[in-house]
């Protein structure tokens, strides 16, 4: 694909995009359908049988499942062949993940935090000798390993922690004393990755601390969790351990960059995780309601049962197609920054981080509709999904976790609008010349002419078209009233995110359907365009509602009236879709297929 028709990092909230510039997973290779059966075989060999041992606190059992996980190339999937991994790119190292995940929290969170933030420091800044020593036995599954960063008093504000690290007399090591706490996988953990602050530098460093025995490494009692119950989570405590000085990861007073750049690569794939949790939620739910009788009819027939499932099947498939779209944008913008000379090390670094924005949306958004669909679930199964002895309560408890972990979904939904701003600032993209068209458009003379909305989603392209100038409007607003102190008003940078990141699935949906369409005609996604068409409703209605107090809150007068008549303007129906009837189409497929089979 030419590098023109790559949408940069946030650049969707101001540029149109071609169906035919995204990716979808109909587009999935043949060695990633072959990968994805492979992961979802083992899954069903060495994980579905033992779902009720991994809520009992069977740590050896996630321990196990995890070496298995490493002999078969798992683990290593996103790791360069010459140390020992697979070297695939980012779409099937997203595969992998999403389907390794979806049966149980424990090993999702094993999983996630060995794969990404125990082992990815050290291939994305470790020197070669470090990475040569220790990356193939992470690959592998020999060793495992664990991301100590949190601390007591060092939650979000992750760059306050007080570990410290004190230099030797002679020069040779460090010692490292503190506390870190909410340390996953610490129970079976061979190497550390370790934040802490040396002298009073301004900015953590970070370290590689083997796990060994007497050098002053001990842990907490495991952690007595709402859910993840076989996940290893203990507090590790550092008594004047000694770490050699060639330990030190990347450079000193850089733990901090490293810290966020791991935590970009980590809420992507927390988001491709939730993937397959709400599939299987979702088709847990359908296979109950096909079978549960009342009133001597499936519940599936009942229209509140029919309108929850299509709603867990339609996040399930906006969720799907916003993550490969911004999988596959992120492995295209590493490929450029590679073959024009960057470092492998380089390449991936700069191509997550382009995407820091996307990556905040999808853990936002996939792991609120995972939340939700286990709890509609519990719902569908009535009393019965109460009850610890059907699935649904053990996925409502381990979903909970995502929207808490990798940054609160709170810290990723203002991320987004700051670093959006940040990105205008730094001139990645034109965000002015946009805004100020829209502005312009305000003020001139509305447009009472009907277009041709005859075509397929002709009129849900011109709905996001309109969402993105509700966006900059409000955005543009909120930086001419506060200025640098935007930042300070939360509740409005939370309003402006929702809208966002809205836009950013409703239009992901639209786009993939648009293209299978094109692929494969329309009477074959029939149950795929009723989904786009009711996910985009909902969203023109969330932002209605996050549009209306934003304005309310910092104008008044005419400034106030113009920007209400202005939301009103962009979020306007020509046609609407008769939003039951699609839920019905949905429900329809669903219940003929007994799954989610989309």
């Amino acid at each position: 694909m030419e590098e023109s028709n790559i949408t940069r990092g946030g650049e969707f909230i101001i540029k149109e995009t071609s169906p035919e510039n995204i990716f979808t997973p109909e587009d999935f290779s043949e060695e990633q359908k072959m990968m994805k059966q492979a992961v979802i075989d083992f899954i069903d060999k060495e994980v579905w049988p033992h779902k009720e041992r991994f809520e009992k606190k069977d740590y050896k059992l996630t321990e196990e499942v995890m070496r298995k996980a490493g002999e078969l190339g798992f683990l290593g999937i996103a790791v360069p062949e010459e140390y020992g991994g697979l070297g695939m790119g980012f779409v099937s190292t997203m595969l992998v993940c999403e389907y390794i995940s979806g049966c149980t929290g424990s090993l999702s969170t094993a999983f996630g935090a060995h794969t990404g933030i125990g082992t990815m420091p050290i291939v994305l800044y470790g020197n070669d000798e470090q990475k040569k020593k220790y990356v193939p036995k992470l690959a592998s599954g020999e060793h495992f390993g664990s991301y100590c960063l949190t601390e007591p008093s060092a939650g979000s504000d992750a760059n306050s922690g007080k570990t410290k690290a004190v230099l030797s007399e002679d020069g040779t090591h460090y010692k490292i004393s503190g506390q870190k706490i909410w340390i996953s996988n610490a129970g079976f953990a061979n190497v550390f990755i370790v934040f802490a602050r040396i002298d009073d530098d301004k900015n953590i460093t970070g370290f590689i601390v083997p796990n060994e025995p007497d050098n002053g490494i001990s842990l907490g009692e495991e952690e007595n969790k709402l859910g993840i119950h076989s996940s290893s989570t203990r507090q590790v405590f550092f008594n004047n351990t000694k770490v050699p000085v060639e330990n030190i990861l990347s450079e000193r007073g850089n733990g901090f960059k490293i810290a966020m750049n791991s935590l970009n690569v980590g809420r992507i794939k927390l988001a491709a995780a939730c993937l397959d949790a709400l599939k299987r939620v979702t088709s847990l739910g359908v296979q109950y309601a096909t079978e549960r009788e009342q009133f001597k009819t499936k519940i599936i027939d009942f229209e509140a049962i029919r309108q929850k499932v299509a709603q867990m099947a339609t996040d399930s498939y906006v969720g799907e197609s916003a993550c490969y779209r911004a999988a596959k944008d992120i492995e295209n913008r590493i490929k450029i920054r590679h073959d024009s000379g960057n470092s492998f090390q380089e390449a991936e670094l700069k191509g997550v981080e382009e995407y820091v924005i996307e990556c905040s949306i999808l853990k936002v958004a996939v792991s609120e509709d995972c939340q939700n669909a286990t709890d509609e679930g519990i719902q569908i199964f009535g009393g019965m999904g109460f009850s610890a002895e059907t699935p649904m309560e053990s996925a409502w408890r381990d979903a909970r976790i995502a929207r808490i972990y990798e940054g609160t979904n709170e810290i990723n939904r203002m991320l987004c609008v700051g670093m959006l701003i940040k990105k205008a600032m730094k001139g990645h993209f034109d965000f002015i010349t946009p805004a100020t068209q829209v502005g312009e458009e305000l003020t001139g003379i509305p447009s009472f002419e009907i277009p041709d909305i005859s075509e397929l989603f002709a009129q849900e392209k011109i709905i996001i078209k309109n969402l993105k100038k509700v966006f900059l409007m409000l955005a543009g607003a909120g930086i001419k009233k506060f200025g640098e102190e935007l930042e300070k008003h939360q509740q409005v940078l939370l309003a402006v995110s929702d809208i966002m990141i809205e836009i950013y699935m409703a239009e992901s949906a639209i786009l993939r359907t648009e293209k299978n369409c094109n692929r494969y005609g329309k009477e074959k996604q029939k149950e795929q365009i009723a989904m786009s068409q009711l996910y985009l409703y909902q969203a023109v209605d969330i932002i209605q509602s996050k549009g209306k107090e934003t304005i309310i809150s910092f104008s008044e007068g005419d400034e106030q009236k113009g920007l209400l008549m202005g939301l009103k303007r962009f979020t306007k129906y020509y046609d609407f879709p008769n939003i039951m009837d699609l839920r019905n189409i949905i429900a329809e497929k669903l219940k003929e297929e007994n799954k989610y089979c989309f």
